[in-house]
């Protein structure tokens, strides 16, 4: 990403610099020699307040916006928080995608999820199942709130010409991810539990499911690279699906993890338990069409990511 419309000086605005996607930005950035980025941590810069954002953005004045801070959490955290996911969310998206166009951004960039779409979506899910049928109920609240933020960079490209779109990532992994416990994602929760088991010397890991639900998983630092090919390339209306276009099992995704972390006991599948949704896979064909593909296969991804752990996460435990 260096043409006429971004120059290494160019001055852009990642909001949500630390979580998963915006440090993966900033990374990529950096790492082409973008020199003018803006970065505000949550105490710095509360994105819920109207008052705070329009402040920032009359002062900074960003001419580029890559829109990654949200509310993030699993089922148990949407189920307990609803009115904090859709609200903090609509807050979130509504003032800063107001401010950028009030104050001259010239382009913005909103990131959403795959829940946004139906739960019943065809397979593999392309951009015009959204709003065709219900959502997954578990969460409605955060996923409302990020079709909001699609149909609003829909609305401002319609009725002011603002350059707004919006991406939505599949299943995503890597630097940054949440590694908790009780509420992280299958990709990293597998991570932690085969270490944990490696470091113990236990024999055997307990997985829930009969392994057999295939998903997709892209690494983050291949969003990032979507996202800035994205804003150098789109222009549209309709919101563009970022994925791998690969589908794995959950068994094949277990075996995976334990040949990275070196784990030598057995996986036991504990078939009781739910399998939840049977395939959940984007089509990212327009993404393709366009020119872009992922480049970072799953193994070398999970190899980076448990690098990763290993040094933040467990290092920081001594």
């Amino acid at each position: 990403m260096d043409s006429a419309g971004f120059p290494k000086s160019a001055s852009i605005f990642v909001a949500g610099h630390r979580g998963l996607v915006g440090s993966a930005v900033v990374r990529r950035l950096n790492s082409l020699g973008y020199n003018n980025l803006i970065l505000r941590s949550h105490s710095e810069l509360d994105l819920t307040s109207q008052s705070a954002v329009g402040a920032f953005f009359a002062a900074e004045k960003p001419q580029f916006v890559i829109l990654t801070a949200a509310k993030v959490g699993g089922i148990h955290a949407n189920n307990t928080y609803p009115a904090d996911f859709i609200t903090i969310n609509l807050q979130i998206q509504t003032n800063v995608i107001s401010a950028a166009f009030k104050f001259g951004t010239l382009k913005l960039i909103f990131l959403g999820s795959s829940c946004i779409y139906p739960k019943f979506a065809p397979q593999p899910i392309p951009e015009s199942a959204l709003l065709t049928g219900p959502l997954e109920p578990t969460n409605e609240w955060y996923a409302i709130a990020k079709i909001s933020g699609i149909k609003m960079c829909q609305a401002f490209r319609i009725q002011h010409s603002f350059d707004a779109i919006s991406a939505m990532p599949t299943n995503l992994y890597g630097p940054n991810d949440n590694f908790h416990p009780e509420n992280s994602h299958v990709l990293p929760a597998l991570l932690r539990r085969f270490h944990e088991a490696k470091v113990n010397n236990t024999e055997r890991v307990v997985v829930w499911g009969s392994g057999k639900p295939l998903r997709e998983f892209l690494h983050v630092d291949d969003l990032a690279d979507a996202i800035l090919f994205l804003l150098e390339n789109y222009s549209g209306l309709e919101h563009v699906n970022v994925g791998s276009g690969k589908e794995v099992t959950i068994k094949e995704l277990a075996e995976l993890v334990k040949e990275v972390v070196g784990y030598t006991g057995e996986i036991v599948w504990d078939s009781s338990k739910p399998d939840g949704t049977p395939r959940k896979l984007m089509d990212s064909r327009r993404l393709e069409e366009l020119g872009w593909k992922p480049k970072i296969s799953l193994k070398d991804g999970l190899t980076d990511t448990y690098r990763w752990y290993l040094e933040n996460v467990v290092s920081s435990k001594h």
